[in-house]
């Protein structure tokens, strides 16, 4: 009977921008010695769930031996976050008789030809059942689910592989974005990473030491400089849920229908917490009440700041308002 390998335990560490879709794993020397793999060999990257990924060293400037550099998506698959500790230990892939995906929240038109080009982006690649796989499709990148492999464990698709791709598609509300996509704002990410992603993945440290999380943040700034951007990828790192209120659109004319689709929304989100409510445009809603031009302002503002801030318990849910104009939100 063959010797399981020992399993090392290693932090999850963000990927180099050239590694994102490739199944990568970057460890450093000491680590490949541990395990005795050398680049291009398959581990198995344990987390709250399992996964695996392709050997590959670190650039001679890593500062860290303990970390693991791993994309957004297989984070995902190991159920791991930036910081979180996973356990990874070598292991044999073989090449798979039969797989099959299903894709998600697209609904594809599959025949001989689009199984064939998904085929030949996703030869060679190692996966496991559970997995979600990406593949750049004319410039897009369309998400699928493995469902089904044989044999069970890690495999590899070659030419030989039988392919199938349901046309049905799974529905996932939950948002797809890493910090790989994210150009520059690293100070912000970090802040954002603390006061969101943190009291999302485990409320249970705020819980035991009676600390009451943000309620909500305001991002503020010009068009175009990556706050709804911020706002996927805090849905997508923590794994939350997430629900967009445009601010113009939810106004509405009639007496209390504004307040009643926000009470609405801020329901839906705690029965799907963890969560987070984006509120683009937020001075369309929330605009200074001293300055606001009719009843039907102050109203929706003070919902709003109940919905917040009041005596019944949000659950597990964090508000994000985005501005161009912070000076004109109540």
């Amino acid at each position: 009977m063959a010797r399981k390998e020992e399993p090392l335990q290693m932090r999850i560490g963000e990927a180099k921008q050239r590694d994102v879709g490739k199944k990568r794993a970057r460890i450093g020397p000491e680590a490949m010695d541990f395990l005795r793999v050398t680049p291009g060999d398959i581990i198995e990257v344990m987390g709250s769930r399992t996964s695996c990924a392709v050997v590959w060293p670190v650039d001679e400037d890593e500062k860290f031996p303990d970390i693991i550099r791993i994309d957004g998506q297989t984070r995902k698959n190991v159920g791991g976050s930036l910081n979180d500790f996973v356990k990874i230990r070598r292991v044999t892939s073989k090449f798979a008789k039969a797989v099959s995906l299903t894709p998600v929240n697209d609904s594809v038109t599959v025949d001989k030809e689009f199984t064939d080009f998904v085929k030949n982006r996703l030869k060679g690649l190692p996966i496991t059942h559970g997995d979600e796989i990406s593949v750049m499709i004319l410039g897009n990148s369309m998400d699928f689910k493995i469902t089904k492999t044989s044999p069970k464990g890690v495999v590899k698709i070659d030419r030989s592989t039988n392919l199938s791709i349901s046309t049905e598609s799974t529905v996932d509300r939950k948002v797809r974005v890493t910090y790989e996509e994210v150009g520059g704002l690293r100070n912000e990410v970090k802040a954002m990473r603390e006061i969101v992603e943190l009291p999302l993945k485990h409320p249970e440290l705020f819980t035991r030491l009676g600390i009451e999380p943000h309620s909500g943040i305001l991002l503020y700034g010009p068009p175009g400089c990556g706050k709804t951007l911020l706002a996927k990828v805090m849905a997508s790192e923590s794994e939350a849920n997430m629900f967009s209120i445009n601010g113009p659109e939810i106004m509405n004319k009639y007496y209390g229908e504004t307040e009643a689709k926000l009470r609405e929304i801020f329901k839906e989100a705690k029965d799907n917490s963890p969560s987070i409510i984006f509120i683009d445009e937020i001075d369309a809603i929330a605009p200074k009440r001293e300055e606001a031009y009719g009843d039907v302002e102050k109203r929706v503002v003070a919902q709003l700041l109940a919905l917040m801030d009041g005596l019944n318990d949000r659950g597990n849910v964090i508000v994000l308002g985005a501005t161009n104009r912070p000076d004109s939100v109540d």
